[in-house]
């Protein structure tokens, strides 16, 4: 499967396995296994150790605990539907996991706004001291 330019994954450290589809359907849902279940073991992979650590890092529940990814596809009716579906799944999920969010600027409010602020709650508090009781 094609990462990046500089990366790829073998087909043989990619398991897929058909399974029969859950929910409702016709004649054909008890008999077809159309379903694909697709596991890929990220230690056992052959995928740089940068990739690596940014998939171990990534908190998503198709992660287990144990480094494997697990995806099931049976949105489609076909089997190979299903495949390439899995596929892609896993293809997103690797470039996800390599994105970096660029670092967060620490910003204040500007003079005006904090003056705008201001002048709101004392309005605000003058509103209210006339609400009390009127005394003689």
């Amino acid at each position: 499967m094609y990462l990046s330019p500089h990366s790829s994954i073998p087909d043989h450290e990619i398991e897929l396995s058909a399974i029969r589809s859950q929910g409702a359907g016709g004649q054909n849902v008890n008999k077809v296994s159309t379903a694909i279940h697709l596991r890929f073991d990220i230690n056992a992979s052959s995928l740089s150790s940068f990739y690596k650590q940014r998939l171990l890092n990534l908190a998503d529940q198709r992660i287990n605990k144990d480094g494997v990814i697990i995806i099931k596809a049976q949105q489609h009716r076909t089997q190979e539907k299903n495949k390439t579906e899995a596929l892609s799944r896993l293809q997103a999920l690797i470039q996800q996991a390599v994105i970096t969010q660029p670092p967060r600027r620490a910003t204040k409010p500007s003079k005006n706004a904090r003056k705008k602020r201001m002048d709101k709650k004392t309005q605000r508090g003058k509103v209210k001291s006339l609400r009390g009781k009127v005394s003689d």
